[in-house]
């Protein structure tokens, strides 16, 4: 079922109970008004017959036989009304309705008492009576006096039948309009249906026309035209990542066949065996070294676990990476300063974050100059009113390219042009960082010194979510 045919069907069957209500309630109004109405009536025809009945104690003497029978009629003669005087005992006196009593021993009790109405049924007609005592001839008596309910019957059956008359009609008009409104409604929905069905991956830029309306359906639009967006950076940065990739692997893959070839041939020394198989192994460990990387920043990518979260002590971490760069350091006689806080603690993968160190001691060393300091500090600060442990890594190179700095952390992104392996590694080793930083729930951030250089740091919290590295804490051993 359609949603346009349910929220027809739902506005009608609302529409139906609240005309029901309401023709429920004025039906019960108007026959509580009528019923009030002749009650009233009855009451003064009541206090007419004590009177008429009190007058007739005092104006004539009391008679021994002919009123105790109960034989006398005609002195209420309107067909739609009806009087009887009875005694306690349930002899009709009075009566302009027949010789029978038309109130039962309890209801003479009851009225003896006190006032009473209540309902009966003469000659099949309704009517509704009213009692009372009253005095006749010395004697205590009960004046009851009645009127049939014909004209109250009739205006509630000629209501109950105006209002199904109407009521129908303009339920059904009120369904159908509701259907017609809903259509109108969702036709922008319809229309967003099937352009969405239109979009393929070969036109991801086609976008949603958002209605100007302002309401909620302009908002799904926007909404989806963001989804759009994101798919399509996605699909865009997917295809940049296979083709940089392919770009990449094509390089250390040509090397290494041309390598084997040459080695192949016949008549080749040792030394050049020795050569090749040396050049071989240099680029296959590059290879090895690339996929490692394009896996990690894929499960980063799917949002993946891939830390393994222990408490650290940030000082050692770092030295220990300096430690590991100090022979590529002594080549271009570059000294490293290391100026750390010895009691900053963090919970973190100690391999990952050897990782992020070693990537930064690497890009600074490739572009130090001879000579140079690469400084490294570890301290505690406070970042957007959180404390957070920060390394920070410095060089005094040329820094980055103004233009390059908004891509520093972009997968195969490189301050030069060149891709060939002279010029460095392939691009992917401050995406890394960026990634490991935000899976600790850190980030990173690159400038350029005032005086030349560059600066790149990693802001890592002192207290990460535990719902982030739950799984590395408690995974088994």
């Amino acid at each position: 079922m359609s949603l346009r045919l349910r929220l027809g069907l739902l506005f009608t069957l609302g529409i139906a109970v609240v005309i029901t209500m309401a023709g429920v309630a004025f039906l019960a109004q108007l026959g509580s008004s009528l019923n009030t109405a002749l009650d009233e009536t009855l009451r003064a025809r009541a206090d007419a017959v004590t009177t008429r009945l009190a007058a007739a104690e005092t104006s004539a003497p009391p008679s021994s036989s002919g009123d105790q029978r109960g034989d006398h009629q005609g002195e209420f003669s309107e067909s739609d009304q009806v009087t009887q005087v009875l005694t306690p005992g349930g002899t009709v006196l009075e009566s302009t309705a027949g010789r029978a009593a038309l109130l039962t021993t309890a209801r003479l009790q009851r009225a003896s008492e006190g006032s009473l109405f209540f309902t009966t049924s003469i000659q099949g007609e309704h009517v509704r009576m009213f009692a009372r005592p009253a005095r006749r001839a010395g004697r205590e008596v009960i004046a009851a006096v009645g009127e049939s309910t014909g004209v109250i019957d009739d205006a509630q059956t000629r209501a109950r039948t105006s209002i199904w008359a109407v009521g129908a009609p303009a339920i059904a008009v009120a369904g159908f309009g509701a259907w017609l409104l809903a259509g109108a409604a969702l036709r922008p929905v319809t229309r967003m249906r099937r352009r969405l069905a239109n979009i393929t991956e070969y036109n991801t830029g086609a976008r949603l026309r958002v209605p100007r309306t302002r309401d909620e359906v302009a908002a799904l639009a926007e909404a989806m035209n963001g989804l759009l967006d994101r798919l399509q950076h996605a699909l865009a940065r997917q295809r940049g990542l296979v083709a940089d990739a392919g770009h990449e692997l094509r390089t250390p893959l040509t090397a290494l066949k041309a390598e084997l070839e040459l080695a192949a041939r016949p008549g080749r020394s040792r030394e050049t065996l020795d050569n090749a198989i040396s050049a071989a192994a240099a680029d296959t460990e590059r290879l090895i070294r690339l996929a490692e990387d394009l896996l990690l920043l894929a499960r980063a990518d799917e949002g993946a676990d891939f830390l393994r979260a222990e408490p650290i002590i940030l000082s050692d971490l770092v030295a220990a990476s300096i430690r590991s760069s100090l022979a590529a350091a002594d080549t271009r006689t570059i000294s490293m300063k290391l100026d750390a806080d010895p009691t900053t603690r963090i919970v973190g993968d100690p391999d990952r974050l050897r990782q992020i160190v070693g990537n930064l001691l690497d890009n600074a060393l490739r572009h130090a100059p001879q000579g140079s300091t690469v400084e490294v500090n570890v301290r505690t600060t406070t970042s957007e009113g959180a404390p957070v442990a920060m390394i920070e890594v410095s060089d005094r190179g040329p820094g980055f390219p103004p233009e390059f700095l908004p891509h520093a952390f972009e997968r195969f992104r490189r301050a030069d042009a060149g891709r060939a392996r002279m010029h460095g590694g392939a691009g992917l080793g401050l995406a890394l960082v960026a990634s490991i930083a935000h899976a600790h729930g850190g980030r990173a951030r690159a400038e350029n010194h005032p005086g030349g250089g560059a600066h790149v740091w990693v802001e890592l919290p002192l207290h990460p979510s535990r719902a982030r590295l739950r799984w590395a804490l408690d995974a088994p051993e």
